[in-house]
């Protein structure tokens, strides 16, 4: 579902999961869990980036409508822990955003520490458009990525942003050609790994502790509410709708 590789001291692990890289309820417990293991692993900074030419559409929705409520009670902790995992990640964290991010795949590249775009390349959360909330994880995520002014917008309009429109909207901050977005990401995780790590990691955790704190506190009860939408037999009905129309076969 991913792989890694080392680039000195420099952990880059690329995305692997079908053919976009879509979240479900194995990827998710999956890359949690590599995320905890890279907290303590000899690496100084991570970079996540897409196989192909996509960094990642996110939940796997049809996943979603075939499993039910039985599917949807697994899924949604594992998705929340693998944002946390990521957000949490007490070593910097670059996303090469290769290609589309979509949903939850622009989300994670949301919780990392910087991400550098692909020109012409489309990230946004669509959430509303389809039916369904964000977990509190999520949005707690996006609360602290995106650009105040424009957070509602961002959440309610459900769009996706290219270029300098995720640029001023906080999904972004460098655009590049795509054949330079993977370099670039590795150079950036190389300057912030320069820096002492235990600084590094009280600053970090600093600035994220008042979103870590509400996702903790409010998170539970909240997500319950989220749960309980995400599987009713109208949400899979949107859901499936949603599908149909975007993912058209060619004629």
């Amino acid at each position: 579902m991913f792989e890694i590789a080392r680039r000195n001291d420099i952990a880059v692990l690329t995305l692997s999961h079908g053919k976009a890289n879509t979240m479900d309820v194995e990827f998710c417990a999956a890359l949690a869990d590599q995320f905890r293991a890279l907290a303590s692993d000899p690496c100084r900074a991570v970079v996540i980036v897409g196989q192909g030419r996509i960094f990642s559409a996110g939940v796997d929705l049809l996943r979603i409508v075939d499993g039910g409520m039985a599917y949807v009670e697994r899924f949604l902790p594992a998705l929340s822990a693998m944002f946390n995992a990521v957000f949490e990640c007490p070593k910097p964290v670059v996303a090469a955003i290769n290609g589309a991010a979509i949903a939850g795949g622009c989300v994670l590249a949301c919780a990392a520490d910087q991400r550098v775009l692909a020109e012409g390349a489309r990230t946004g959360v669509p959430e509303l458009k389809v039916g369904v909330p964000l977990p509190m994880s999520a949005l707690e995520i996006m609360r602290f990525a995106v650009t105040h002014r424009y957070l509602q917008s961002v959440l309610y309009g459900a769009d996706t942003f290219a270029g300098e429109d995720a640029l001023q909207r906080g999904l972004a901050d460098e655009v590049l050609a795509s054949g330079q977005v993977l370099e670039r990401a590795i150079a950036l995780a190389e300057s912030l790994a320069t820096v002492p790590l235990q600084a590094f990691v009280l600053t970090k955790q600093a600035l994220r502790a008042a979103s870590i704190a509400r996702i903790r506190a409010e998170g539970p009860a909240y997500d319950q509410q989220a749960l309980a939408h995400w599987a009713s037999p109208d949400t899979a009905a949107g859901i499936r709708a949603y599908v149909e129309k975007t993912f058209k076969p060619a004629k």
